[in-house]
């Protein structure tokens, strides 16, 4: 077998497509592969590498997410301990809400063995093209749903807004995804403080195959708690308005609106 270590990748959102060159010569030089993935992706996984090993079967309708999360965790460190080069395979970018994913590089340092993280495509990175937004444009804030609304964020409306996991309102125990209405209700009445409850959102799902098209719902704020969410929604609350530019800064630095030419700032300015 070739040195101990750990190498945690992300299979992307669509089976196979998404898988980049760097990640598929993992998969495929590793000793072990244990993939947290979709069932066709699984298979997609044994041809590139035969000694690939489901851990779907941590999720357990009696577990609560970190019950499964922490087993997880713990069948692929064992993998480890037994030495080689173990592949860990998550679906989307391992390092985007995929809590076992840096918990098992974090123990794994902790116990002085070699593990990295490697990109892969995210949910985010499918929003971002299947909506046509540039986070360079206004900006683009980004969170988790539930976390948004138990900390008070300060919400800036020039910027794009992006929401987690929906499906997750509520679930305070965390044994699975279906959103609470009263919870929904309550996060849009804190939206509606920043925005008109006529502002129109985007419930976003990237699509899985190639043949699927994403789903891109557009809702107003005041009617965010008649929508169905299902366990990959998002929700993309555009901008309000353009940013206005500082004179305070300008000044500081003894500039002028019309020393800032570039495009970008002007197209910033007449949205």
């Amino acid at each position: 077998m070739s040195d101990t270590r750990l190498s945690v990748v992300g299979t992307g959102i669509r089976p196979g497509g998404h898988l980049t060159t760097e990640t598929r010569h993992l998969l495929a030089r590793a000793d072990r592969v244990l993939a947290v993935v979709d069932g066709l992706t699984l298979e997609y996984l044994n041809r590139i590498n035969p000694a690939t090993e489901s851990l779907q079967d941590c999720y357990r309708q009696t577990s609560s997410r970190e019950a499964s999360y922490a087993e997880m965790v713990q069948r692929i460190l064992a993998a480890v301990d037994q030495g080689g080069h173990v592949c860990a395979a998550f679906y989307g970018h391992p390092g985007v809400f995929v809590w076992p994913a840096h918990e098992v590089i974090r123990q794994a340092h902790a116990k002085g063995l070699a593990a990295k993280m490697y990109p892969g495509i995210s949910a985010e990175d499918c929003l971002f093209a299947d909506l046509g937004i540039d986070p360079a444009q206004c900006g683009c804030q980004s969170y988790e749903a539930m976390d948004f609304y138990l900390y008070p964020r300060r919400i800036e409306p020039t910027a794009a807004l992006v929401l987690w996991q929906l499906a997750a309102l509520g679930d305070v125990r965390r044994v699975g995804f279906q959103a609470d209405p009263a919870w929904v209700s309550a996060l849009a009445e804190v939206l509606m403080d920043s925005y008109p409850a006529d502002h129109v959102a985007t419930v976003y799902e990237a699509a899985t195959f190639p043949l699927d098209e994403p789903r891109r719902e557009p809702v107003a704020l005041a009617h965010l708690d008649k929508v169905q969410f299902s366990q990959v929604s998002t929700l993309y609350v555009p901008p309000l308005a353009a940013p206005v530019l500082s004179e305070h800064r300008l000044a500081r630095l003894g500039l002028s609106h019309s020393a800032l030419e570039p495009a970008a700032y002007r197209r910033r300015r007449e949205r």
